[in-house]
């Protein structure tokens, strides 16, 4: 029987706004330090959209780029998924949005709501259309405008997030061994209680008493989320490896959710990792959610720490809780 084929990475491009809010610039808002910040999160500066700049903006400039770097032409994509908790609106979805900037013609699409999973979550999604053979170019994107959503008032959660975006295009690939090879997520919505912006929605409308009560912003339980986090990750990480008869010393790159600094050395000294095959980039972006990863895959393709025939394991846990891993064999 012959194998169905799998979905490879052919471009990836990305896109974070020019301002820049450094540790410093926090110290003037929130009473807060650098060395405080630092020392807990590993965060040194992080990104923030000017006011109107929307994520289908981040996202349709990270498309347009990855785009331009295979020489694909947008209307010959045919299904575009944005991974995002910042939509530009509730509807229409922000696949529609990106869609219709980006000139994709012949596009379907729709948002995909996994929080920091979401982009390991969009590549599984891709991968299936592709592997049936009804797709043959999907644009997978992993956008937030987190700044839309943080208090910045409240210094448990403004110090750890920013705004970014990273876009991959998946096509088939030729060789089953290269592209994604697995993947393995959960959910435990048992845990929406530790992270979560509680206003907004149609449990709690807007109106002037979920904004007096600061409902529309971020809420984490940071203990709460670290620990789940830490553990989620290894034991995720373990279970597709186990599957795939594989162990982390057959893994060249482990690209990790950057939520924070001691979550991801945590992880990577659990599973026996050296730093050589940790992606670090936190320090210059904070947490961008969905625009982790991607951000992280380019800057490992930049740095020449991600080369063709190289084995990554991603790994990531989210707001829901969501827990997400893949297993992808670099394929340019």
């Amino acid at each position: 029987m012959q194998k169905r084929p799998t979905a490879k990475i052919v471009a990836l491009g990305r896109c974070v706004p020019p301002r820049v809010l450094s540790n410093a610039d926090l110290e003037k808002l929130v009473e807060t330090s650098d060395s405080w910040i630092v020392e807990r999160t590993g965060i040194r500066e992080r990104h923030i959209a000017d006011p109107g700049v929307a994520t289908s903006d981040l996202a349709a400039q990270a498309a347009r780029e990855a785009l331009s770097k295979c020489g694909t032409r947008a209307d010959e994509i045919d299904l575009i998924i944005v991974c995002t908790v910042t939509p530009d609106m509730l509807f229409p979805s922000t696949a529609c949005l990106v869609q219709d900037k980006i000139g994709a013609s012949r596009a379907w699409g729709f948002d995909l709501s996994a929080a920091c999973s979401g982009f390991v979550y969009g590549l599984s999604v891709a991968a299936q259309f592709i592997s049936t053979g009804a797709l043959q170019k999907v644009l997978v994107i992993g956008s937030d405008v987190m700044s839309s959503i943080v208090n910045y008032q409240d210094r448990a959660t403004c110090v750890i997030f920013g705004d970014g975006a990273g876009a991959v295009l998946m096509e088939p690939s030729d060789d089953p061994e290269f592209g994604l090879l697995d993947f393995y997520h959960e959910i435990d919505g048992s845990g929406g209680q530790f992270l979560y912006m509680p206003g907004g929605g149609s449990l709690h409308p807007p109106s002037h008493e979920t904004v007096d009560r600061k409902m529309h912003y971020v809420h984490q339980d940071g203990q709460a989320v670290f620990k789940y986090a830490v553990r989620k990750m290894y034991e995720a990480s373990r279970v597709i490896l186990a599957r795939n008869r594989l162990t982390p010393n057959d893994i060249q790159l482990f690209i990790a959710h950057q939520a924070n600094l001691r979550i991801v050395n945590a992880t990577a000294e659990r599973l026996g990792l050296d730093d050589g095959r940790v992606v670090r980039n936190i320090q210059r972006f904070g947490n961008t959610t969905a625009g982790t990863i991607p951000l992280a895959m380019a800057d490992a393709l930049e740095g020449g720490r991600l080369k063709k025939g190289d084995l990554v394991l991603f790994a990531a846990v989210g707001a829901g809780y969501t827990v997400g891993t893949a297993l992808l064999r670099w394929a340019y």
